[in-house]
């Protein structure tokens, strides 16, 4: 698939389609939710919110993403793509829109993000694919990070229920192999690539839209892309430190929820929490939604003495500060690369 159909394949109208209905399925599985807990005392909740506290929450949501978007410029000048970050984090901010709104974009989102990318910069699409996919690999660190201390901490303190063990072993297999699967993928990049080449001639065969010269060049391109990335390790190590830095800053609007109605959360468990939930956002919904929330009040549940009721308050909380204010955040952001493209 070239960029420019990926482009074609967002804007067509299944895709408009299954982006409206996830969002309302999501919208349902939340009313049920709300609706099991107790729609007075949910609502009851929402209202006593501290807006201080869900200010915080926001800023951190903003912070979070400057933060990854940084790390993007540097992996980006690593290429030799030399872009202001004040215009590149406009056109980060574009891309997240993209990825939360498209069903499955957590978990696939990268060639749109690329595109994007590779439009509204001076990077080709083979290079804005490579940096894409090099910052998102860097961001499993602190992922690996944070859940496996926060992990850690609950066997140290034998508080981890036998009703989340499935999840934390879920959460220790998805930390641990994605990397294995990305390194292995890269050792036998050769033979992963010749395979879809055969894979892919029958259709070449048939149809003048797709080159196997083309494709075979693509493959050539990227991989290169890839390895002027890989041999400059300080750049990499300064990336890496900002995804550090845009992870806490995704974490804390938790904390902030919950000081925000008064409910007792540590940080520790924070950080835990929402790696733990993230999987949740594996499902075929925008950003995971209804997955995301039902799973953090299970988690808040199970592991706190928070009650059924401030549990999805904050849930709710924590998803408008860090998931609905982003998609306002990088919807007026599309609307501003879209006018300057």
């Amino acid at each position: 698939m070239t960029s420019d159909s990926a482009a074609l394949d967002f804007a067509d109208r299944r895709t408009v389609a299954q982006i409206v209905l996830g969002f309302a399925v999501a919208g349902l599985v939340v009313y049920l939710l709300v609706d099991f807990v107790g729609t007075a005392d949910v609502v009851a909740g929402l209202l006593r919110a501290d807006p201080g506290w869900m200010a915080l929450a926001c800023v951190s949501t903003a912070l979070c993403l400057t933060a990854w978007g940084k790390a993007w410029q540097i992996v980006l000048g690593v290429a030799g793509i030399d872009e202001s970050f004040s215009r590149l984090v406009v056109t980060y901010y574009a891309a997240t829109f993209a990825n939360y709104v498209t069903p499955l974009g957590q978990a696939g989102g990268e060639p749109f993000i690329a595109y994007v990318l590779s439009r509204d910069t001076e990077a080709s699409y083979q290079d804005s694919l490579a940096s894409v996919v090099t910052a998102d690999l860097l961001n499993l660190f602190p992922f690996v990070t944070f859940a496996g201390v926060g992990f850690a901490a609950l066997l140290y303190g034998s508080s981890l229920p036998e009703a989340i063990e499935p999840l934390a072993g879920g959460l220790v297999v998805l930390s641990v192999g994605v990397p294995v699967v990305a390194a292995v993928g890269w050792r036998f990049r050769k033979r992963l690539g010749k395979a879809l080449l055969d894979a892919v001639a029958p259709l070449a065969s048939r149809t003048p839209r797709v080159s196997l010269v083309g494709l075979r060049e693509r493959l050539r391109e990227t991989e290169q892309a890839f390895q002027r990335i890989a041999r400059d390790r300080r750049a990499l190590v300064q990336a890496l430190l900002f995804s550090y830095v845009g992870w806490v800053f995704f974490a804390l609007p938790l904390y902030f929820s919950a000081q925000a109605i008064g409910a007792d959360l540590t940080l520790l468990l924070v950080f835990f929490v929402v790696p733990a939930s993230t999987l949740a956002g594996l499902v075929p919904s925008p950003g995971g939604s209804g997955a995301v929330e039902t799973a953090l009040v299970v988690l808040l549940v199970a592991l706190t003495s928070v009650g059924q009721t401030d549990a999805t308050v904050v849930a709710i909380l924590y998803r408008v500060a860090s998931y609905v204010f982003a998609l306002v955040l990088g919807g007026a952001a599309a609307l501003y690369v879209l006018k300057r493209n």
